[in-house]
């Protein structure tokens, strides 16, 4: 694999920026659509959240600054692509943010790309009764296994308020479970 600092200045040449950006994308593309999948919930809102992430990327990459590792900055990038999205469909859809995240779990049980079980359902569930913030650090810690500090520089959050946050996401989630 490309070391991140290469890769950075190949894509901010012109001549390499093509086969710069297609190696970004094939070393990205999974991470990041799991990670956006599991904020927007539905596969095919997941694919185009997804291409927006990587055109905001392209015609970023030159404000790149190199402050943080170039994938915090992209999931940054996701993540508010993500969010921008949720709110957007809601807002289309006439219903509140929350609504919308009750409606896209229960949406998921008829989605064919959906592979979880009963479990896997509930904890979708009490996912979508969290604040943003507490569910993108939940989801970015448990899923994705990443450190405190990664998740750090993509949410540009304190360590010390992003383990305050997964703390209260994992009581709140398990005060879920329990309920039934």
């Amino acid at each position: 694999m490309i070391a991140e600092e290469t890769l950075v200045q190949e894509l901010k040449k012109e001549e390499t920026r093509a086969k710069a950006f297609e190696v970004l994308v094939n070393t990205y593309k999974e991470r990041l659509y799991w990670h956006i999948r599991r904020i927007v919930l539905n596969h095919d809102d997941a694919d185009d959240v997804l291409q927006n992430t990587f055109i905001k990327i392209f015609r970023n990459i030159d404000n790149f600054k190199g402050e943080s590792k170039l994938y915090s900055w992209m999931y940054r990038i996701a993540t508010n692509e993500s969010l921008t999205f949720l709110k957007q469909k809601s807002k289309k859809m006439g219903v509140s943010d929350q609504e919308l995240k009750e409606r896209l779990v229960e949406n998921l049980e008829a989605d064919v790309y959906f592979e979880g079980d009963e479990i896997q359902m509930k904890l979708q569930k009490a996912l979508a009764s969290l604040p943003d913030k507490q569910k993108l650090v939940f989801t970015m810690k448990y899923f994705e296994e990443m450190k405190y500090e990664d998740i750090s520089d993509a949410l540009g959050t304190s360590v010390g308020a992003l383990k305050a946050s997964y703390h209260l996401a994992v009581k709140k989630i398990e005060a879920y479970l329990r309920e039934d």
